[in-house]
């Protein structure tokens, strides 16, 4: 089994990176997004996302250790993950192929497990 609080962190420095490297590179969304991505339009709105899950995984990294925050931060993680999956989804006859089964891999990935840490740090809070 994951420790919580470990899973947690690794989770939130993965999405930095994740936010990081989008917002460096937006360029990097083309197995997502194909031929969509070199469009400048889509590199700002990719850049508007890198920006986002850095400041999301930051926060979830600094609160993580937090009860009464950190649990709702990691559940927000996953809403969003989540949210990304179903948009992504909503596009499949758009994108290509490949991108839909990354994304369906490591959002659906991501939300379920931001979800167990949010609730396994509930569970373990005093």
């Amino acid at each position: 089994m994951i420790d919580p609080l470990k899973g947690a962190k690794t989770a939130a420095i993965g999405r930095m990176a994740f936010g990081a490297t989008i917002l460096a590179c937006p360029s990097v969304t083309s197995g997502w997004l194909g031929a969509y991505a070199e469009r400048p339009a889509v590199r700002s709105l990719a850049r508007m996302l890198g920006a986002r899950d850095f400041v999301l995984g930051m926060i979830a990294l600094h609160t993580a250790e937090h009860p009464e925050v950190g649990p709702r931060w990691q559940a927000t993680c996953a809403a969003v993950d989540g949210v990304d999956l179903l948009a992504t989804l909503a596009a499949r006859s758009d994108l290509p192929k490949a991108g839909v089964v990354g994304t369906v891999l490591l959002a659906g990935g991501s939300s379920a497990a931001c979800f167990y840490f949010a609730q396994a740090l509930k569970a373990a809070a005093p």
